[in-house]
């Protein structure tokens, strides 16, 4: 397929905005009121977790289409996300109900910075239990682009299966966008995770992470800058260095893109980077340029991580184009 690695196939691909997202949906409990510590918690709100979902319902409150591919467990937790799902107006036509004692994952977490505290059950991940046969079912007709988040690469047969994917989205001609997501509880050892997520990395037209993802994959922290320029290196990538709150570094195509960050008052720090993925895509699908594509999904970080939950704190682009009018702005680029 001619221009099949050019820098406008994947920008045309993401424009297309009919997104097949792989990874985990799981159910979030946190602390209710704001500030609350979980311990000493009365009450706990649920809404849809799970970094894919995440992204999921982040990219359709941006007028996105987005579609989940996974396996959800045949209880009432799993319909309790298939549920959500659909309110959020994310497909499931591809997630697959599977019985057993394959379980949901669960994070019980705060609205609180101080000491933050995020507890996570994974034990027997009903995610980790999609196929290659699952993949295979996929239309990926339907589709424009493929994202998938690196916790789905953590175990089998999920990895294999996402690499499946991988081949079958670039055979139908789409652009595959990978967020790092690198979760350690999840992997056997640190070097199957490095070995694993760097090839999924190569795999990639788009590559999303922070300095402590890819100086993971590198061997350490001071090589990650190193590690996202070496994977910038080929043509038509586009690879997101992201630093907290010194902003992030676009490289593509042997440019550097410095952009900043939107302070905000934080209630917690996570959800961050699943909105800021879905805003960058919606934002590019809208006709944005890239740095501003960046500096957008940066905002949508800015005002998830000021909000109680992950999936209800997602904005929509009412709410993001508000708050980028009331902001003073971003910080200067570093």
């Amino acid at each position: 397929m001619p221009g099949r690695y050019s820098l406008s196939h994947l920008i045309d691909g993401i424009k297309g905005n009919r997104f097949a997202v792989f990874g985990r949906a799981g159910m979030d409990m946190f602390a209710d009121p704001v500030g609350v510590k979980s311990e000493h918690a009365d009450m706990f709100r649920a809404d849809l977790g799970g970094s894919s979902a995440n992204i999921c319902a982040g990219l359709v409150k941006l007028g996105s289409q987005a579609s989940l591919i996974t396996s959800v467990s045949d209880d009432a937790v799993g319909r309790f996300c298939l549920n959500k799902l659909h309110h959020y107006g994310v497909d499931t036509s591809f997630i697959r109900v599977v019985g057993g004692e394959y379980r949901m994952s669960l994070a019980v977490y705060e609205s609180c910075i101080e000491d933050f505290q995020n507890v996570i059950y994974r034990n027997g991940a009903v995610d980790f239990q999609v196929t290659e046969d699952d993949m295979d079912r996929v239309d990926y007709g339907r589709f424009s682009a493929a994202i998938s988040a690196g916790t789905v690469l953590a175990a089998e047969p999920s990895r294999s299966a996402t690499f499946r994917a991988f081949d079958n989205a670039r055979k139908a001609g789409l652009p595959v966008i990978f967020d790092i997501d690198y979760r350690p509880y999840s992997w056997p050892s640190a070097q199957v995770a490095a070995d694993v997520l760097s090839r999924a990395g190569e795999a990639s037209d788009m590559i999303v992470g922070n300095d402590e993802e890819f100086g993971f994959m590198a061997g350490g922290i001071e090589k990650g800058f190193r590690k996202a320029c070496d994977l910038a290196e080929k043509p038509g990538r586009i690879v997101i260095y992201k630093m907290g709150e010194k902003g992030a570094v676009t490289l593509t195509d042997g440019q550097e893109i410095h952009t900043g960050i939107y302070p905000v008052t934080a209630v917690k720090p996570n959800g961050a980077g699943d909105s800021f993925m879905a805003g960058l895509l919606a934002s590019i699908a809208a006709g944005h340029s890239l740095e501003q594509a960046v500096l957008r999904g940066s905002a949508c970080a800015s005002i998830v991580v000021s909000k109680p939950g992950c999936a209800p704190a997602m904005p929509t682009t009412e709410d993001l184009d508000a708050f980028l009018a009331s902001h003073p702005g971003p910080t200067p680029a570093g």
